[in-house]
């Protein structure tokens, strides 16, 4: 079976508040090299078969809102 990972992260032009505020609380606690943080998600999905145009549809009707957010598809070559 093969497993395949999303990756949903905000466009670039969005503001992240969530990441906004990870970044404020890594500079207090002293992590001043830290520029900015970004918050995402990634989904794992284990499948009968993978077919890139199938898992692209799962993002766009459901796992991903396309108006906002970008993704990225990885396929793992193992199973767990």
């Amino acid at each position: 079976m093969p497993i395949v990972r999303v990756y949903v992260t905000l466009k670039p032009s969005l503001l992240d508040s969530a990441g906004r505020t990870v970044s404020g609380a890594l500079q207090k606690l002293g992590y001043s090299e830290l520029q900015e943080a970004r918050i995402g998600k990634m989904i794992e999905l284990k499948l009968d078969s993978y077919d890139e145009a199938r898992v692209k549809e799962m993002c766009d009707k459901l796992l991903a809102n396309p108006v906002i957010e970008d993704y990225r598809i990885e396929a793992l070559a193992e199973t767990r």
